[in-house]
């Protein structure tokens, strides 16, 4: 018989341990995400993939807030972040670090994610506003911009569940 797992059947590292243990090399750029839910939802999903740290830019909330707590679940207090006024600043750094930046975007010449070629270099993942997608400015100094195939009669999907989709295809 399936039976759910415990809390401790699951054999989670702590948080100590979670600073501690050796991070995938992506970091996650939020580009003016206005709901705080979505962040947070971002939060935990870094946390669940190891990932290096998330860039919170513009108009995007950052912790502590409530909204954000709501659906990080305490992943606030175990990701890495840093705050950015604007995700050009956030994208002028990246760059300095050499990490190759890809938008997660609809446009002309974008690569569908299951034809994205993973990259030896550290990769930094922009995602963009709930209504208006990553910025025009910040596709222009993108490396490459990766789409995600839709077969249905909606263009998008929630940025939560973007980023859940991306981090897992280029995991596994």
């Amino acid at each position: 018989m399936n039976e759910k797992l415990s809390m401790d059947d699951l054999g989670r590292i702590d948080s100590v341990e979670f600073k501690n243990t050796k991070k995938n090399k992506i970091i996650i750029v939020l580009d003016n995400v206005r709901s705080l839910n979505n962040v947070g939802s971002a939060f935990r999903t870094a946390d669940a993939f190891l990932i290096e740290s998330i860039y919170l830019c513009g108009v995007t909330g950052a912790p502590p807030k409530p909204e954000i707590e709501k659906t990080a679940l305490g992943a606030t207090q175990t990701v890495s972040w840093k705050y950015f006024n604007t995700t050009q600043d956030a994208v002028k750094e990246l760059k300095e670090l050499n990490y190759f930046i890809a938008s997660v975007e609809q446009v002309k010449n974008s690569v569908m994610l299951n034809q994205f070629h993973k990259t030896d270099k550290r990769i930094a993942l922009i995602f963009g506003n709930e209504v208006y997608g990553v910025d025009q400015e910040i596709i222009n100094q993108s490396d490459a911009c990766i789409e995600i195939p839709q077969y249905g009669t909606k263009h998008s999907f929630n940025v939560s569940v973007s980023l859940g989709i991306v981090l897992w295809e280029l995991l596994r």
